[in-house]
């Protein structure tokens, strides 16, 4: 299933958005990352798919704009949407208090813990000392990142401009253990076959400090109107059974959250 089709591309520097008024646009680029499964990533034929895409489309569709979809590397995402290259970013960005300086958000559209992966039975806690002295994977520039540079002092700390050059440095060997969302690595890797042999282990991580209230859409400060109807189509797609319908073609549990 597919929704909404992705409009015809927008000609770079046709338009531009004013704070405030990218609401009232016809038009809107969305950036996305394309390096994130399940919730973004590509086929082999360079289509765009994964939750996070269909999202965006569902959320256009409800408010009636023409998106184009705009890949980013994820440490670039930010910058990139201050830069005005896009006007609002759906990639599974977590809503922190540090972002929360620079950026809006939305509400949330979905909110799941982090954990630690390593291969199955090497390690019983996920503790800073049980890892004192491992190597610990992450991709940079992310929540989990921030949370292992803090907490995770005695061990060497490892970063990677995407998810999968993480997974493939671990099946590889040169990564003790990873840290990344539960979800993202449930459906993007333990379940398929390069996660095979491979486990969680520890507890959840979800400490507000770090980890947020949830991924939202992330709009440049102070553009309330667009944060205000991306509310209102958020509120929308999940009234009138979209959004499920979404989640249940990626995930096999409720991913909203509490």
């Amino acid at each position: 299933m597919r929704f909404a089709k992705i409009g015809s591309l927008v000609l770079a520097g046709a338009f531009s958005f004013g704070l405030g008024t990218a609401a009232q646009a016809e038009d809107m680029r969305i950036g996305v990352e394309g390096a994130y499964p399940p919730f973004s990533e590509k086929t082999a034929s360079g289509e765009l798919i994964g939750f996070d895409i269909d999202i965006a489309n569902a959320l256009c569709e409800e408010m009636k704009v023409t998106c184009t979809m705009v890949e980013q590397d994820w440490d670039g995402m930010i910058p990139a949407l201050q830069a005005k290259k896009f006007d609002a970013i759906v990639a599974s960005m977590s809503i922190t208090p540090d972002r929360k300086k620079v950026v809006d958000f939305s509400n949330k559209y979905y909110n799941t813990p982090a954990k630690f992966v390593a291969k199955e039975g090497m390690f019983t806690s996920d503790t800073p000392e049980a890892l004192a002295g491992k190597r610990i994977g992450v991709q940079r520039a992310t929540i989990h990142d921030d949370f292992l540079t803090t907490k995770y002092t005695n061990s060497e700390i490892v970063r990677y401009a995407t998810q999968d050059e993480v997974y493939l440095d671990l099946t590889a060997g040169r990564l003790d253990a990873i840290l990344a969302d539960s979800l993202a690595m449930e459906e993007g890797f333990l379940s398929r076959d390069a996660g095979k042999g491979y486990a969680f282990f520890g507890v959840d991580h979800n400490d507000p400090e770090f980890f947020g209230e949830g991924a939202g859409v992330t709009v440049r400060k102070g553009d309330d109107a667009l944060r205000e109807r991306l509310n209102k189509a958020i509120a929308a797609i999940r009234a009138d059974g979209t959004y499920d319908k979404i989640m249940k073609k990626y995930f096999k549990i409720d991913i909203y959250g509490g």
